[in-house]
């Protein structure tokens, strides 16, 4: 199995060097690639022996009295089997998963099996031939497999004696295989970051382990930010608080330490309706005027009617953490977010949650199924009096994702103006789903991008197509001059880049438009969970709540900041330039050039007083968490 191993992951990485050996060549540490990844692929290896080996005391002796020999060879021939079929199977399924998330697989890869159905749609309709082709040779592969270990188990068996006295030698080679150094910490995937470029640091390891840590690492997610280390808690809040757009509220309960009352910039003399379109994969990538592709013309013609954000970043890779910093201003951590997460399902604070206390009618609009992501649990706990999905339309066109975007926003303006009739006020969250693989949406509605029709431009096109159509229905109705509209991505469309982060794809378009709202640009470095805050005063609405983020209405010209989180690794980033925090080691200080999109790693470290703001700031939010602070005042 050991052998077999070695030359299955061996062969594998040569495979992905050779496909990446523009961005792995530049790197100047090939030799060490291969080196380093033996090294991984003993670990993995070494923890695949340790259930037979644990085992083997108990089970060995005991089927070699009661049963043949062979027994005993039948239960470690087939579990060999099984772990090296394993291998194979993600081992296949690394070049694709690379292509969209630029890292081998992770713990992205585990949560999008809880959803099998949208998972095999997309999978199905988008990559059916990479599907088969994988499903084929992991069969003939695991066929061969078996051959071979069975052939390898035919020796006689050793007498019992032999194997007890044998075994802890045995025991204590897989756990020095497994530790794989000396040091105080065993071995970890950080210990292979040998590089600026993140996807080349995930070459060096295989995809089983990386798999196998980020279950692990699920497990503890609670405390997930303190892998980047620990900081007193009253540090922790000093930190957070003493940013420029907090120093002066007044923090009053020590059960609830970011609660605070927001005075909104903006009098109004009756609150203003919101509405926030959250555009999925929508990134800078497919914005002309962001440095991107022309293909949002739609958008383009939009960004002079309002807020126009140049310099807004997601603070993640998903639309679940889109959602939390958007919907609830909750900054990222390494966890998954918190739409998932068991503590945060009742009483998280969120907008509607707010609002809702202030006599807003709140709702949530998906063409999708709004249980995806556990959207429709967390929503419903947390303030949303109303859901409205795909089985509440009745689309013209669907696809793997549910109805077309257009189908999505004839719905939404249909709620919107039944809403409005009813004189209440009202904040609806309408989330998109057409920029989404296998990209599918109905023909003749636009001038195709290029060919074929099933790509990422093309699908973003049209989503921009629908978003136009639908601004230009509501401009026609009664609600606009008292709505709040904002338009924001959850996050780009894919992540790559030769970077340890790659900042620019988390670079977003953000648009603030309708009621009375002036065209305005916004150049400061802004984060999502801004945007929380920010529109609370546009809509008038003064309360209380634990946001972090900037009202840009009161400021939006001093210096801001954003956070990303990206796999491992936490970014501050700011006008200096950017602190990332990693487990397991120093924190890095790099420049990033927005105009070009370049971060450049520096040999000197970052100061103190940055990295210690951006400790604060990804400590807090887990801290929040586990403690469930992060709500309103009975």
């Amino acid at each position: 199995m050991v052998l077999l191993g070695l030359l299955l992951l061996s062969l594998s990485r040569i495979g992905l060097v050779a496909w990446q050996w523009q961005r792995v060549a530049a790197t100047g540490i090939v030799g060490d690639i291969f080196v380093q990844g033996v090294r991984a692929d003993l670990i993995l290896l070494g923890y695949l022996l340790v259930v037979p080996l644990l085992l083997l005391p108990l089970l060995g002796p005991f089927l070699a009295r009661r049963l043949p020999a062979r027994a005993w060879r039948v239960v470690t021939v087939g579990w060999a089997t099984v772990a090296l079929i394993l291998i194979v199977f993600l081992e296949l399924a690394t070049p694709r998963f690379i292509l969209q998330y630029d890292v081998r697989p992770n713990r992205l890869f585990i949560e999008y099996l809880v959803y099998p159905r949208e998972v095999a749609a997309t999978l199905w309709n988008g990559y059916r031939v990479t599907v088969l082709l994988g499903f084929g040779l992991t069969i003939l592969l695991g066929v061969a497999i078996w051959r071979v270990l069975k052939g390898a188990a035919v020796a006689p068996a050793w007498s019992t004696a032999k194997v007890l006295l044998s075994w802890p030698l045995a025991v204590l080679l897989a756990a020095c295989l497994i530790r794989s150094t000396t040091d105080h910490r065993p071995a970890n995937p950080a210990l292979f970051a040998l590089t600026g470029d993140s996807m080349v640091n995930s070459v060096i390891i295989n995809s089983p382990w990386s798999v196998l840590d980020a279950l692990a690492s699920m497990r503890k997610e609670a405390r997930s930010s303190e892998i980047y280390g620990e900081m007193p808690r009253e540090q922790v809040l000093a930190q957070v608080r003493a940013a420029p757009w907090l120093a002066g509220y007044q923090f009053t309960s020590p059960e609830l330490p970011t609660l605070h009352r927001q005075q909104a910039a903006l009098t109004r003399e009756r609150p203003k309706n919101l509405v926030i379109v959250l555009e999925e994969s929508l990134g800078a990538t497919f914005v002309q005027s962001l440095g991107g592709l022309p293909v949002t013309p739609e958008l383009e013609k939009l960004k002079g009617e309002g807020w126009w954000f140049e310099q807004l970043y997601a603070t993640g890779t998903r639309s679940v953490r889109g959602i939390e910093a958007v919907v609830a201003g909750y900054a990222p951590t390494p966890a998954r977010s918190v739409v998932k997460l068991s503590l945060a399902q009742q009483n998280f604070y969120t907008l509607a949650l707010g609002l809702g206390q202030q006599g807003y009618h709140t709702e949530f609009v998906y063409g999708g199924e709004a249980h995806f992501d556990n959207m429709r649990q967390f929503f419903t706990g947390n303030g949303f009096q109303k859901v409205t999905d795909r089985g509440d339309m009745k689309p013209k066109f669907e696809g793997s994702w549910g109805a077309s975007d257009e189908d999505l926003f004839d719905k939404s303006l249909e709620r919107l103006d039944q809403l409005h009739k009813a004189g209440k006020p009202f904040f609806t969250l309408i989330f998109s789903s057409s920029n989404h693989e296998p990209f599918e949406f109905p023909d003749g509605k636009i001038d195709l991008h290029e060919q074929p029709k099933q790509t990422v431009n093309n699908a973003v096109k049209y989503a921009d197509f629908a978003l136009g159509k639908f601004i230009r229905a509501a401009k026609q109705q009664a609600y606009w001059k008292d709505t709040v509209f904002l338009i924001v991505a959850d996050h780009d469309n894919r992540v790559y880049g030769d970077s340890l982060v790659p900042v620019h794809k988390f670079h977003i378009p953000g648009l603030i438009l309708g009621a009375d709202i002036e065209p305005k640009r916004i150049k400061p470095f802004a984060s999502q969970i801004d945007l929380g805050p920010t529109v609370l005063s546009l809509l008038g609405v003064s309360s209380e709540h634990p946001m972090i983020g900037r009202d840009f209405v009161r400021d939006s010209t001093t210096p801001g900041r954003a956070l990303l989180q990206f796999d491992n690794y936490f970014t501050w980033l700011d006008d200096s330039g950017a602190t990332i925090l990693r487990p397991g080691g120093a924190a890095l200080a790099a420049k990033y050039d927005p105009a070009t999109s370049h971060l450049e790693l520096l040999s000197t470290a970052p100061q103190k007083a940055t990295v210690d703001k951006a400790m604060a700031h990804v400590l807090l939010p887990s801290m929040l968490y586990r403690e469930q602070r992060y709500k309103l005042a009975k």
